[in-house]
């Protein structure tokens, strides 16, 4: 657990590899209750490589000066993270 926000991370080490890569973070926003998008890699051990981008949406409460994970959303696709990106504009021209 973390007491500040810019000290969370997805990024994952296991016995001297990383396993989560973390790319770059963005703090959508800050409080009581906080969410951080996430872009990222996994660690590929049958092919020695690192996947593909991925994003997830991680929800964070912070409590007693700790934050601690409560909900996440992975996006599995480029295509899944387009339609996100879409609707998300459609709604913002409203």
């Amino acid at each position: 657990m973390s007491s500040e926000i810019d000290e969370l991370t997805v990024q994952y080490e296991e016995d001297g590899l990383v396993t989560v890569k973390e790319l770059d973070k963005k703090v959508l926003t800050k409080g009581a209750w906080s969410t951080i998008i996430y872009r990222y890699q996994d660690w590929d051990r049958r092919k020695e490589e690192y996947s593909k981008d991925k994003y997830t949406i991680r929800r964070y409460q912070k409590r007693n000066g700790q934050y601690q994970q409560k909900s996440k959303f992975n996006i599995s696709s480029p295509d899944q993270a387009r339609a996100i990106i879409e609707a998300l504009e459609g709604w913002m021209k409203d």
